[in-house]
């Protein structure tokens, strides 16, 4: 790389993950705070040096906070370096289900407040008072929740500006109308892009305000949900009052682990007809990403591997998105897709398609129109099954099905696969209640139809398997594989949790099967929410072996032993 876009070695892993981390640049030295704390010489030392940071108590409403945000800045232009303190209050949100029948939100939206405690002493003894909620255009300043704040002179007058994230992906600018001891903002302006607001690709975006390329000007490195980090970079042009960023650059750094957003979903699958087996993944963001196998690694139980590269379908990139009424849990999520995929050949035309559940729970495909060697996808097609009436859906959608249309859980896995043996690629997963059924394929006439789901899949009591009682926000997000896992030649269920249970096939035939859960397939914890798992020959002994996608966005190869030792990591 360059100065301004260098290329990053590998990360070090520095200690236990923190919340609402927080960098300040003071006279062009990082300084890291967390609530109540400051990490003192984090360059040299990390988290293992540290003093309180002691500030009065702030009440911001009698609800949820979700980000609390400390820094520093000398606010008043006194010399003493002032506590900035960045609200994400969630007290008029709640939590989910809260759409009326139009797809209206009739809660209240997400909050992103900012206060100041000013210091009446020194830097070094610092004596800081009550604190004052910062108002911007005769308001209190207010963005869409997690407001990251950075005071800054961003139009280059001489005083401090203020510009602030959000819990989704977009920047407000509050410019100073006063002076630098003096400061008032009016009232809060997007930041465009031409005449487009200026967005990062995903949300939880956590700007810092620093002049990364030392030109002058004031820059924005952004970091977002999914780990990823990027220059917005000052232009030194102010239009109409605003100060003029470029599109953001994301930051590169050397080849280590295959990472692929967060909550990756992988399957196992020769993508590219090379007669290895790739990986193809989709995320929290909403892609599809295709992991191709560069081949064996000597010494190594895992290939090594190309950079991920989002597929396209109808020649434009792949991306799922909830936008502002698609998820369960309120307009908040509105760039989140969670896709979880299949690869089959789901027309039976000899060429793998892709099947795709997200986080609307519309179950769709995209049909295969390249060749076995260069795969290329159609834009998405429902997956239609032969209702006997009225679509089914969860009781908690506010929006209904098509004629024919498939809606269940959401971020729940579609499982393509042949189970009933008769030539054709059924569809296994969770139906519209969280039941694992069975959509069996049938041909009729010259047409594959798609028939109601069945739930033949029974526990070890002989009730359904019920993968999953929530409702609302706490539905579907399970995540299957079907294999036969122990050999004994029938097929097993793979499923997530803190790592992957197995759910052994103890059926003497069927229908219906039963399972019995065998518990969890290794004590590593590799998610908070969700892992993902599926099953690779990388070795080609015939068996296949355990892939996990995990809730960082690596992936984690159980390595053969038979699948009886810790996880790894494979590197590309």
């Amino acid at each position: 790389g360059d100065a301004k876009m260098p290329v990053f070695k590998p990360a070090v892993r520095l200690g236990p993950a923190l919340p609402n981390v927080q960098v300040s640049y003071v006279d062009g030295q990082p300084r890291v705070l967390v609530p109540g704390k400051e990490y003192t010489d984090f360059l040299g030392k990390g988290f293992a040096s540290s003093r309180p940071v002691q500030a009065p108590k702030v009440t911001v409403g009698t609800g949820r906070i979700r980000a609390s945000q400390w820094k520093y800045v000398d606010y008043d232009g006194d010399g003493a370096l002032d506590l900035v303190f960045g609200a994400g209050y969630w007290g008029d949100y709640g939590w989910d289900n809260a759409f009326n029948a139009r797809g209206e939100w009739t809660r209240g939206p997400l909050h992103g407040y900012v206060y100041v405690f000013r210091n009446a002493g020194t830097s070094a003894e610092p004596e800081y008072a009550k604190a004052v909620q910062v108002e911007a255009g005769g308001k209190p300043v207010d963005v869409y929740g997690m407001p990251s704040p950075n005071f800054a002179d961003f139009d280059g007058d001489g005083d401090l500006d203020l510009l602030c994230g959000e819990f989704i992906d977009g920047f407000t600018y509050f410019q100073n109308t006063g002076t630098r001891t003096a400061p008032q903002y009016a009232a809060g302006r997007r930041l465009l892009r031409g005449s487009e607001p200026l967005v990062m690709d995903l949300c939880m975006i956590t700007p810092v305000a620093v002049d990364w390329d030392k030109d002058g000007d004031t820059d924005l490195v952004v970091g977002q949900e999914d780990g990823r980090v990027a220059l917005v970079e000052h232009t030194g042009h102010v239009a109409d009052g605003l100060p003029v960023f470029a599109e953001p650059q994301f930051f590169q750094q050397e080849a280590a682990d295959v990472k692929f957003g967060a909550l990756v979903t992988p399957v196992g699958f020769d993508w590219d007809g090379d007669g290895d087996e790739d990986i193809v993944a989709g995320n929290t963001a909403g892609y599809v990403g295709f992991i191709e196998n560069l081949g064996p690694v000597d010494g190594s139980p895992t290939p090594r591997w190309a950079a991920p590269v989002c597929l396209k379908a109808g020649g434009r990139t792949l991306r799922i998105l909830a936008g502002p009424n698609g998820s369960i849990q309120g307009p908040c999520e509105a760039k989140w897709g969670y896709t979880t995929l299949s690869v089959a050949d789901w027309d039976h035309d000899g060429l793998p398609d892709l099947v795709v559940n997200s986080i609307w729970g519309k179950v769709v495909w995209y049909r295969n129109v390249g060749t076995r060697t260069r795969p290329e996808l159609a834009d998405a097609r429902r997956v239609a099954v032969q209702w006997p009436g009225k679509p089914p859906k969860p009781a908690w959608n506010w929006w209904d099905p098509e004629d024919g249309e498939l809606v269940t859980q959401w971020r729940t896995t579609p499982v393509v696969a042949d189970w009933d043996e008769d030539g054709l690629n059924d569809l296994v997963m969770l139906d519209h209640e969280g039941y694992l059924a069975l959509f069996r394929r049938r041909r009729e006439g010259d047409r594959l139809v798609l028939l109601p789901g069945e739930r033949v899949f029974l526990d070890a009591k002989g009730g359904p398997l019920h993968l999953n009682a929530g409702s609302a926000g706490k539905s579907g997000r399970r995540k299957l594989c079907i294999v036969d896992f122990d050999g004994d030649g029938r097929r097993d269920l793979l499923v997530n949790s803190k790592n992957a249970d197995f759910l052994r096939n103890v059926s003497a035939g069927g229908p219906p099967w039963t399972f019995q859960d065998m518990g969890t397939l290794s004590d590593r914890r590799l998610a908070g929410h969700t892992t993902s798992p599926t099953t690779v020959d990388w070795d080609g002994d015939g068996r296949r072996d355990l892939l996990i996608g995990a809730e960082d966005g690596f992936l984690y190869f159980l390595v053969p032993a038979r699948h009886a030792v810790e996880a790894e990591p494979p590197t590309r």
